[in-house]
């Protein structure tokens, strides 16, 4: 990059500084601080001493979240891993290979004590010492272990490296266990960012705000960064007001799923799952599951995704649904009392978001 007085000027991969500063900007939104902190995460982004090392481990994992990362285009990926951080150590990314990119970890690990960031990418065996998962030889357990007190913070990223995911359900023969639970009571600053995958801006944004404001972003008691994961799917979900209303799909395919009915009784996970998905979205296409048909399964969710049976249905957290439902599309022939009873179910529907704001009050606090 080329720096000036104002700290920079024009970015190296051909980012122009107005472009940048429109995507700096965008991540201050995301993280729901004002537009005018754009300039400023701008600012402390592309200073090159104040780069931000980060060290990327690999446990139990299918290589999702850094898919997803991948796919980010505001910034892009050679943006993010040469102007704004410096990946210094990546499975999936290196350049080098064996025993020349376990040295760079070490070299970059030493030099950095104490101001790089340690990400975390699956979950870690502890059964048998941790045999079910090495890197070099060498168990993940004992490099985590090694590793996590000579780093700034650490974040655990995807629902395998926060919860346990795929690799911690029944019966866990490796013993699977999330990255805060090995650091519990060391100390140690743990940012858990779920999700399979997590969206990648939530990372992001993320890792600048530390770069910007020397500090972990707001979390909640879940160590999620409330920015991202402090309101239910369901409060933002486009067909909230189907279930308000109370049309529902019975079935995938019929009437009311091709209409774009709710997901409830499909198995949607939304009205228990925190997280931003239906206002951010995936793929810079405005694409998330419930929006192309299918339920939420609240993967980033602990005891949701990946326990909780798919079809099921959610335990919703502010709002009680009714015991009965209305059906979408009263049957021809019935009169006056089939449409009485639609009504009747409809005003149950609507009211059952007034019914919900005294309940589960206490749940709401405690997220």
């Amino acid at each position: 990059m080329r720096c000036n007085d104002s700290g920079f000027d024009q970015i190296s991969n051909g980012v122009s500084r107005r472009d940048f500063l429109k995507v700096c900007t965008a991540t201050a939104v995301y993280m729901g601080l004002p537009a005018s902190f754009g300039p400023k995460i701008a600012e402390a982004a592309t200073a090159a001493k104040k780069r931000p090392p980060v060290i990327w481990l690999s446990g139990q994992e299918c290589t999702g979240c850094t898919e997803s990362l991948v796919r980010t285009s505001h910034p892009t990926l050679e943006h993010l891993i040469l102007d704004l951080i410096a990946l210094d150590y990546s499975e999936t990314l290196n350049t080098g290979a064996g025993h020349q990119a376990e040295e760079f970890r070490a070299k970059s690990i030493e030099e950095n004590k104490g101001k790089f960031i340690l990400v975390c990418e699956g979950s870690i065996p502890v059964k048998d010492g941790g045999v079910y998962c090495k890197v070099a030889g060498v168990p993940v357990l004992d490099i985590l272990k090694e590793t996590a007190p000579k780093a700034a913070a650490v974040i655990a990223i995807g629902s395998c490296a926060t919860w346990g995911g795929v690799p911690s359900s029944g019966p866990n023969p490796t013993g699977a266990t999330p990255v805060y639970k090995i650091l519990e009571g060391t100390g140690i600053p743990v940012i858990n960012i779920p999700g399979c995958p997590p969206n990648g801006y939530n990372f992001l944004s993320t890792v600048l705000y530390y770069v910007t404001f020397k500090k972990l972003p707001e979390l909640d008691k879940k160590l999620r960064p409330k920015f991202a994961y402090g309101r239910l799917i369901h409060e933002n979900c486009e067909r909230r007001p189907h279930f308000d209303a109370g049309r529902f799909a019975e079935q995938f395919g019929d009437e009311g799923h091709r209409k774009g009915y709710c997901l409830y009784k499909l198995g949607c996970k939304g009205p228990e799952t925190f997280n931003n998905c239906s206002t951010l979205r995936f793929n810079d296409m405005g694409t998330w599951p419930v929006n192309i048909g299918h339920p939420c399964f609240g993967c980033s969710e602990e005891g949701v995704g990946f326990t909780a049976p798919l079809h099921s249905p959610a335990r919703p957290l502010y709002i009680t649904p009714p015991t009965q439902f209305a059906s979408a599309t009263p049957e021809k022939g019935k009169g006056a009392s089939a449409l009485a009873a639609a009504a009747a179910g409809a005003a149950i529907g609507v009211g059952v978001v007034a019914v919900g704001t005294s309940l589960g009050k206490k749940d709401k606090e405690e997220s």
